[in-house]
């Protein structure tokens, strides 16, 4: 049961209805108003996973109001094509309980809904082109004006250290178990600071990134189909572009689960890859770097092989961090990860064929 009073909080904000629980998030607590116009989503930020809410916020309120010009001046509708939030009473973005409860309300985007699964190819273009969409948008805004709401998250570097680290601990006692998957992650050092140097040297720019594109992350206009609005915004922060791309292409190209143990299931379709690239470069191309667009198909092996490191240090540490339903679950997830790099490894040269296909 919720901490906290739901009426009280909607008073807060210049609204009159009341809200019941609404999606499938499983960060935030999230609810929809009954019966108001317009109608409005209210959040509560779960400041465990983000220990600075403020910071947040003042990325989504910068960001957002980036965006809402860009689209009026392309004749969009500010509307539908972006979040919009409601402010308090006392016209702050968000609302502070005493308890220390931070609360937001946006205005509900009529006409539109999220899906879980992308059902066909057409799909996954539409999906690429609204996330494309939104990095144009913001290509020209200041990247590092915004917080980063979780420190390092697409750091390969870091994680590679944090993996090299629950190896040396090996504190649940499960090394002697997953020799090859070590030895599969370890011989693949000299990938892991590829986009971090590139980002240093300035031949990939640092970019504002999303960090979380997953296709459920877009609301699909009912009419036409296509993607209007990219949503969830709070891992918002500075990063690459490839880190988005790269982690859409990790989860979108696999007809596999994340955990699947049968590892013959798992591949990078690479129907699916051309989609989403064909969608993302007729966006952005006139933007990219030559730099970014030469690491496009790496990007995605990278991101995946980032993954799967992080399921192995976490199966060697006890399973501390990610939710698992059975004692392998971290390990399943880790083979599952591996495979795809593996496929998309030999892959290699007819990803980069596809990329200069539409560049």
């Amino acid at each position: 049961m919720a901490d906290y009073n739901l009426k009280e909080i909607i008073g807060k904000f210049d609204v009159t209805d009341g809200a019941t629980p609404y999606g499938k998030g499983h960060i935030n607590d999230t609810y929809l108003s009954n019966a108001c116009d317009p109608r409005f989503i209210l959040q509560r930020i779960n400041n465990n996973v983000f220990k600075r809410p403020q910071d947040v916020m003042e990325n989504i309120v910068r960001v957002t109001a980036h965006l809402k010009k860009k689209i009026i001046e392309e004749g969009g509708d500010p509307k539908r094509e972006t979040l919009n939030l409601i402010k308090t009473y006392e016209g702050e973005p968000y609302y502070v309980t005493p308890k220390g409860d931070y609360f937001r309300m946006y205005e509900f985007i009529e006409g539109a809904q999220t899906y879980e699964i992308v059902e066909e190819p057409v799909h996954f273009y539409n999906a690429a082109k609204a996330f494309a969409k939104f990095q144009k948008r913001l290509a020209d805004f200041p990247a590092e004006k915004l917080h980063e709401t979780i420190p390092s998250f697409h750091d390969t570097t870091v994680r590679f250290q944090q993996l090299k680290e629950a190896i040396k601990k090996n504190a649940a006692g499960r090394l002697d178990s997953v020799k090859e998957e070590v030895e599969f992650a370890l011989a693949r050092e000299k990938d892991v600071s590829v986009i971090v140097d590139a980002i240093a040297d300035g031949s990939v720019p640092l970019r504002v990134t999303h960090n979380d594109t997953k296709y459920n992350n877009i609301m699909i206009d009912d009419e036409t189909g296509l993607g209007i609005c990219v949503i969830d915004l709070d891992t918002v922060m500075p990063g690459s572009l490839l880190y988005d791309y790269g982690d859409s292409l990790r989860f979108g190209t696999n007809p596999a689960d994340e955990d699947e143990k049968d590892l013959s299931k798992v591949y990078c379709d690479l129907n699916l890859f051309e989609q989403f690239t064909k969608g993302y470069m007729e966006e952005l191309k006139d933007v990219m770097t030559e730099r970014e667009k030469e690491l496009l198909p790496f990007s995605a092996k990278l991101m995946t092989y980032e993954c799967g490191i992080r399921f192995l240090a976490d199966y060697l540490d006890g399973d501390t961090y990610f939710k698992i339903k059975r004692p392998e679950h971290n390990l399943d997830r880790c083979r599952t990860q591996f495979k795809l790099v593996k496929d998309m490894e030999e892959k290699e040269n007819l990803m980069k064929e596809i990329v200069k296909k539409y560049d």
